[in-house]
């Protein structure tokens, strides 16, 4: 199915990454459900920007099954069809501050659940109550947003990076059982992007050392990771499914 013909839902759209997405698909053509939790004048003005005939925003808390069950409810009323591609996309509340995150002596359970929560159930829930429509049109596409501190925790955010690596088995495990539903589960791991809501509380001598540290000698854009998940949604990555993509300017190989 080409990008103009798909009803993609963007969790946590409004702001930041979730922005950039959303304005990459509907530059495509493609008609996007901007979900929100709090950002409802960010979700409005997005819309607005994009044109109501082919945006909607629905506010929702994507750990809340029964809110997420209403949101596919009010997509589908909306654009008179169902939900094609979902991005997960929200981030629960985290912020990417070195130097205040919790450390080993000092985290909790429940800082992991938090993060478990918005990651990991907030996955199955959007892809529950996306998968109906999706097995009825004999297409889906599924892309989950991870990181790149898998592979080098230059930061140890035991939290976010324990939930993210989670979701990555999950993205896994999904691919293998949806496969014959001709619906693909990928994964677009990112490094810090320069800027984005959670990284406004990241120094810039730490942009500057990762620059530094960058065969492309610069820090990824939200706008250029939005673009590799264009590609996961596009027919050109038909037969892909269950893989990681590391988009940080190829400072994490592999």
């Amino acid at each position: 199915m080409n990008l103009d013909q798909q009803v993609v839902l963007v969790t946590g759209g409004a702001r930041g990454l979730g922005a950039s997405i959303t304005r990459a698909f509907a530059s495509q053509g493609a008609k996007v459900v901007v979900n929100y939790h709090r950002s409802a004048v960010a979700a409005q003005d997005l819309v607005a920007e994009i044109g109501g005939e082919r945006a909607v925003a629905i506010q929702a808390d994507v750990t809340d099954e029964d809110a997420v069950a209403q949101l596919f409810l009010q997509a589908h009323k909306h654009f008179r069809t169902a939900v094609t591609t979902v991005v997960n996309n929200a981030l629960p509340e985290f912020s990417f501050n070195g130097d205040a995150r919790p450390k080993p002596d000092t985290i909790t359970w429940d800082n992991f659940a938090a993060q478990l929560r918005g990651t990991v159930k907030a996955t199955i829930h959007t892809t529950q109550a996306a998968l109906p429509g999706m097995r009825a049109a004999g297409f889906g596409r599924i892309i989950n947003i991870g990181t790149n501190l898998f592979q080098n925790p230059v930061v140890p955010y035991h939290d976010y990076t324990a939930a993210k690596a989670a979701g990555l088995s999950l993205t896994r495990t999904l691919a293998t059982d949806l496969g014959p539903d001709n619906i693909t589960v990928n994964m677009v791991s990112g490094g810090l992007l320069r800027t984005t809501d959670a990284s406004a509380a990241t120094p810039d001598e730490v942009f500057d050392l990762i620059a530094a540290s960058t065969p492309l000698q610069r820090v990824t854009t939200p706008a250029e990771f939005a673009d590799a998940i264009l590609f996961f949604a596009s027919p050109w990555a038909r037969a892909i499914t269950g893989q990681n993509l590391v988009v940080d300017g190829g400072l994490v190989k592999g």
